[in-house]
């Protein structure tokens, strides 16, 4: 398996089939916490890190428990309670570090046990089989490399939305659209330029 299998995977999964714009996951946080930079990036920086984790531990669990009790019905659930715990060390660590953006943050941290890009992700690692692909253990390298790059991709657009929200906070906006119509409509234009990226890595 050559170094082109991971880029590939970082580059497809951040920008091709970019998890907010493209998939349309972890919309809520997107929306939610994209007002001001800081926020924004804390927020970048919590998912990275339980969406990575999680990829890592779900992957193992199914391939390494549930295949072999055959009980992948379960995977769902696993998954659930396996970002929940990561969202609680990752609640502990940010209030410990910084009282500000754990305030900033607010009830977003605990919605990223609810955020369907991370569970979206870890379930997708599963169905596209990298395992058969490459093998148990190869898989699980391009399992994580495609979560880095999804998270990374992530971190992208909010990085970029929330810059452009605070331009437009100070813009002479109708005031019909100021607010949410014009968030939306930016993500929308946003989402455009994301899918002309599409068929760049086939």
């Amino acid at each position: 398996m050559s170094w082109t299998v991971f880029f590939v995977a970082i580059f497809s999964s951040m920008l091709i089939n970019n998890v907010v714009l493209m998939k349309f996951l972890g919309v809520c946080p997107f929306l939610g916490v994209s007002k001001k930079t800081g926020s924004a990036l804390g927020m970048s920086a919590a998912v990275m890190f339980v969406m990575v984790i999680a990829a890592f531990v779900s992957y193992l669990l199914y391939y390494l428990v549930l295949v072999p009790l055959e009980i992948e019905f379960v995977q769902t659930i696993s998954f659930i309670l396996i970002i929940a715990s990561l969202v609680q060390l990752v609640e502990m660590i940010i209030k410990k570090i910084s009282k500000k953006l754990y305030k900033s943050l607010g009830v977003y941290i605990a919605l990223i046990t609810t955020n369907c890009a991370i569970l979206g992700i870890a379930v997708e690692n599963i169905t596209r089989d990298f395992a058969g692909q490459y093998g148990l253990f190869p898989g699980l390298a391009v399992a994580v490399t495609t979560a880095f790059g999804a998270a990374l991709g992530f971190g992208l657009v909010m990085f970029a939305f929330s810059t452009i929200r605070e331009r437009l906070e100070g813009a002479n906006v109708p005031e019909a659209w100021k607010g949410v119509p014009v968030s939306l409509i930016t993500a929308g234009i946003m989402a455009l330029a994301f899918a002309g990226l599409g068929g760049i890595v086939g």
